[in-house]
């Protein structure tokens, strides 16, 4: 099949996206694809006179994840400062493809905006539809979702970062410690765990250029885990261990975390997080394949934190590891999400 691996994008995690649209796209031609890796915001401004001499037979495609988040404000005056977050050319080069495999994290490639241009357009993609990607990607309304369906949330609040009144609604309604993090972000790009009161003003100045309002979510001390599901299924559970502090953007993508898979917990615990992964896929409508994060308590409890409707699939990411786990090498993953 002729395939485009869209990736990149006007967003925070856009050098993420790169890295694991680099990796897919190399693995896809391994299994004997023509692929296209193409950055969703940038485009391609002057197409050659046969398109199709774009996609290529040979893996060659590579991207390394730096340790700062993206400068979007000189990204977009590269590119003529451009308001149009699809780029030059994108869905015409995607009609053209049998398939596109989204590999995009963040903003409009995973908040619902680009599946619903995609489907306006009859154009085939992995993942979940608009509906379950807008669901997952605004955690606020994840979260109510996720508490009817019987799955332990946090408790938390949804406040506009700006007004001053919602550091007094945070303190009251959720107290120290708590998360600050963006409605809308992945990747725990704006996330601030908060202690004492003087560092609340600080995280939600760091949050609100993110989006218009934050979440300040009570937090729960305890071990970090997160469950990868895949054709109805769950995969092996991984543990997420952090050389110190939290599993940040930092952490993530620089190899500064320890992972166990199949973590060492509980069969009880493992087969409720199990349970709760299910229960919350089908509740925020979500199809193909994603990834629930959550933090297991001394009780043996687990909280789910949020689900990922695009989960990274960079060489540390976690749905490939538990899929490895699985038996499932990272080729047959992406072979498996396009057959999805």
């Amino acid at each position: 099949m002729n395939i485009v691996v869209l990736a990149g994008g006007y967003s925070p995690e856009r050098e993420v996206s790169l890295t694991s649209g680099s990796l897919i796209a190399n693995a896809l031609i391994k299994n004997g694809h023509s692929v296209l890796l193409l950055d969703a915001y940038c485009g391609i401004r002057e197409l050659p006179h046969d398109p199709f001499s774009l996609f290529k037979t040979e893996a060659t495609y590579s991207h390394k994840i730096s340790e700062e988040i993206p400068d979007l404000k000189k990204l977009k005056e590269e590119n003529g400062n451009s308001d149009a977050l699809i780029g030059p050319n994108v869905l015409w080069l995607c009609r053209m493809a049998d398939r596109v495999f989204l590999a995009l994290h963040g903003a409009m490639g995973e908040n619902g905006q680009l599946q619903a241009t995609l489907d306006n357009y009859g154009i085939r993609y992995t993942g979940s539809g608009y509906v379950g990607s807008l669901l997952a990607m605004d955690k606020d309304l994840a979260k109510r979702l996720l508490r009817d369906a019987g799955v332990r949330t946090p408790d938390w609040v949804y406040v506009d970062p700006t007004l001053p009144e919602s550091r007094e609604t945070i303190l009251t309604k959720i107290g120290l410690p708590c998360v600050i993090k963006p409605t809308s972000c992945g990747s725990s790009v704006g996330v601030t765990i908060v202690e004492n009161k003087n560092e609340l003003d600080a995280a939600l100045l760091a949050a609100a250029p993110w989006g218009d309002r934050v979440l300040a979510e009570k937090k729960i001390e305890g071990r970090e885990l997160t469950v990868g599901i895949l054709d109805g299924e769950t995969l092996p559970i991984v543990e997420i261990i952090p050389n110190e502090g939290f599993y940040d953007y930092k952490n993530k993508y620089q190899g500064n975390t320890r992972e166990v898979c199949p973590a060492e917990i509980p069969k009880r615990v493992a087969k409720k997080a199990a349970e709760a992964t299910l229960r919350g896929f089908e509740a925020l409508r979500l199809r193909g394949y994603a990834r629930f994060d959550y933090i297991m308590d001394e009780s043996g409890k687990v909280w789910c934190l949020e689900a990922n409707t695009l989960p990274g699939m960079t060489p540390l990411s976690l749905l490939p590891m538990a899929a490895k786990a699985a038996g499932i090498s990272y080729e047959e993953l992406c072979e498996k999400i396009i057959e999805l």
